[in-house]
C-alpha cells in the first residue's frame, strides 16, 4: 500500500503577494506557494495540500502577524459562510488586485500584445448591492470549531442561510447578511421561525427529504420585491398557511410564488413555479429600458455595476446607427436591447429557450422593434445560411459563461471576420485563452475590467477587438 504523505506545515511565512482567484502567494526557497485565507503582509504558518517540485499550495492556520492592510470585516458569518471572501481588505485594494488579476491573465495566459488597461470601474454601494439573493433551509447547521466539542450544541438543527463553505450537507444559520437591503433578512428569519413553530421539516440533503428546501428573494431598484419560496414536496394545508403568514406580515412583497421541488439538484431548470400573490414577476429598470424578469429568469445581479457593464459595451461597440450587431449568449436580451437604439439590427442568439422567451417579451416591453432572438447553439446555427438570412455582422458582442467560447465559435468568428467584436467576461483567465486564439486575425484595442461583485475575488471584463485590415 502506497503511504499517505503527512501534511506538511510551513512556518512563519511571509505573504507577498496576490494571485489571483481569492489567493495570496509567498515563496520559501525559491518555491511559489498558494495561500488561501491571507492576504499580502501575513506572516502565517502554512499547511500545504498540494505539493509540487516548484510550487504548493495550502492553507493558512495559524497568524503571527497580521498585514496592516487589514480591515475589521463588518459580518459576523466573515469566513464561515464562503461568501464575501475580502471583507478583510479595504475596497481599494480590492480593486487594485482585481486589476492585478486581469493584467495577468491576459499577459500569462493570453500572450498577445496589449493596450494599456482601463482602471476597473469600481462600485459605489459595496454593502446590499445585489438584487437576488437564494436562501437554503436545511436540518443540519454548520458549527464553529469552538462549538464542536461542546456537547450541549448539536449540529441537528433547522437553520436557514447558506451551504457552508466546502460542505454540502450544512448549513451556515445567517442572522444578518449584508448582500442584499432589508426586508430580506426579517423575510428568511420569519419564513424559519414560522416553519419552526408550526414543526415544519426542514430539507435534509443527504436523505432527500423534508418540506422546507430553498427560498429566492429578488428586489429590485424600480422598488419591486419578488419572494418565490421552494418547498421539497406538496403539503397544501402547510403552504397555504406560510404563505399566507408572509403577505400578512410583509404586504411590501409585490409577488409571491411557490415552487414543488422534488429533484436531487436545486437548480430550477425544469420547476414551475405557481404565483400566489401578485403578477408573479418583477420589473427592473437599466437606464430607460425596463426588463421583465421571472422567477427563473437571469439577470445581472448588480443592478447599477450592471448599467455601467452595459454602456461599457455599448461605448466599445461604437455604433453609428448603420450596423448589423449579434449578440452572441444573449440570455434574456439584456446587452442586446441595451444597444439596440443605436444599432440597424441586432440578432440575438442564445441556447436556453426560457431565455429567449425573456428577451422577445422584453424587447417588447421597451417598444424594440428591430431586436430579434433565436434559440440555438451559436457554434452550431450561426453558419453561411444564418448569415445570408440576417446579414453578416458589423459588430459581434460575446457573453460566454465563466467556461469561455467553444473552440469551434471562436473558429467561426475567425471565419466571419467581423470588423469588430466586443468580448465580455465573468472570467479573465477563459478570456484570455479565447483572445490568444482570436489575434490570428484581430488585435486588441481597448480593456475595460468591471467591478460588479465587492468583497469576492469575481471580476468582469470588457474588451474591444478590431479586425486587423
Amino acid at each position: 500500500m502506497r503511504k499517505k504523505n503527512k501534511h506538511i506545515t510551513l512556518e512563519k511565512v511571509l505573504v507577498t503577494d496576490y494571485a489571483a482567484e481569492g489567493r495570496s502567494l509567498a515563496r520559501v526557497e525559491g518555491k511559489v506557494i498558494f495561500i488561501e485565507n491571507s492576504i499580502p503582509g501575513d506572516v502565517v504558518d502554512v499547511r500545504l495540500g498540494k505539493n509540487k517540485k516548484d510550487w504548493a499550495e495550502g492553507h493558512a492556520v495559524y497568524f503571527h502577524e497580521f498585514s496592516k492592510d487589514r480591515v475589521e470585516p463588518f459580518c459576523e458569518h466573515f469566513g464561515v459562510c464562503g461568501g464575501c471572501q475580502w471583507q478583510m481588505l479595504p475596497y481599494e485594494m480590492q480593486l487594485r488586485f482585481k486589476q492585478k488579476q486581469v493584467e495577468d491573465n491576459l499577459q500569462r495566459i493570453g500572450r498577445i500584445s496589449l493596450p494599456a488597461i482601463e482602471k476597473i470601474i469600481g462600485a459605489k454601494q459595496t454593502r446590499r448591492y445585489r438584487n437576488k439573493i437564494e436562501y437554503t433551509f436545511g436540518n443540519k447547521r454548520y458549527l464553529l470549531p469552538s462549538e464542536i466539542q461542546n456537547p450541549l450544541i448539536s449540529a441537528v438543527q433547522d437553520v436557514a442561510g447558506y451551504h457552508a463553505q466546502g460542505i454540502f450537507d450544512k448549513v451556515v444559520d445567517i442572522r444578518t447578511c449584508h448582500l442584499q437591503a432589508e426586508p430580506t433578512n426579517n423575510i428568511r428569519l420569519e419564513v424559519k421561525n414560522f416553519a419552526i413553530r408550526n414543526e415544519y421539516s426542514f430539507y435534509d440533503i443527504r436523505q432527500h427529504q423534508g418540506f422546507m428546501r430553498t427560498m429566492q428573494v429578488r428586489l429590485c431598484n424600480s422598488g419591486e420585491l419578488m419572494v418565490n419560496i421552494i418547498f421539497g414536496h406538496e403539503d397544501v394545508e402547510k403552504r397555504l398557511l406560510l404563505l399566507e403568514h408572509i403577505v400578512q406580515k410583509f404586504p411590501e412583497i409585490t409577488s409571491l410564488l411557490y415552487t414543488i421541488n422534488t429533484k436531487m439538484n436545486d437548480s430550477m431548470q425544469g420547476l414551475t413555479p405557481r404565483v400566489y400573490t401578485g403578477k408573479g414577476f418583477a420589473i427592473e429598470y437599466l437606464e430607460n429600458f425596463q426588463f421583465k424578469i421571472g422567477p427563473a429568469s437571469f439577470f445581472q445581479t448588480n443592478t447599477e455595476q450592471a448599467e455601467k457593464l452595459y454602456q461599457v459595451t455599448r461605448e466599445y461597440a461604437e455604433l453609428k446607427g448603420t450596423e448589423i450587431v449579434y449578440d452572441l449568449y444573449c440570455g434574456t436580451g439584456s446587452i442586446g436591447i441595451f444597444v439596440s437604439r443605436k444599432a440597424k439590427k441586432v440578432i440575438g442568439v442564445e441556447l436556453v429557450g426560457d431565455a429567449i422567451a425573456d428577451a422577445r417579451e422584453n424587447a417588447l416591453l421597451n417598444h424594440i422593434s428591430n431586436a430579434s432572438f433565436l434559440q440555438g447553439d451559436v457554434s452550431e446555427i450561426c453558419n453561411d445560411g444564418f448569415f445570408l438570412e440576417h446579414g453578416r455582422p458589423d459588430v459581434i458582442i460575446t457573453d460566454p459563461p465563466r467556461a469561455g467560447m467553444h473552440e469551434s465559435l471562436v473558429k467561426l468568428l475567425l471565419q466571419t471576420g467581423s470588423p469588430l467584436i466586443v468580448y465580455v467576461s465573468c472570467n479573465p483567465a477563459t478570456q484570455a485563452r479565447d483572445l490568444n486564439l482570436l489575434a490570428e486575425k484581430y488585435h486588441i484595442t481597448r480593456i475595460q475590467p468591471v467591478d460588479m461583485f465587492p468583497h469576492t475575488h469575481h471580476i468582469e471584463n470588457v474588451v474591444q477587438l478590431k479586425l486587423i485590415r
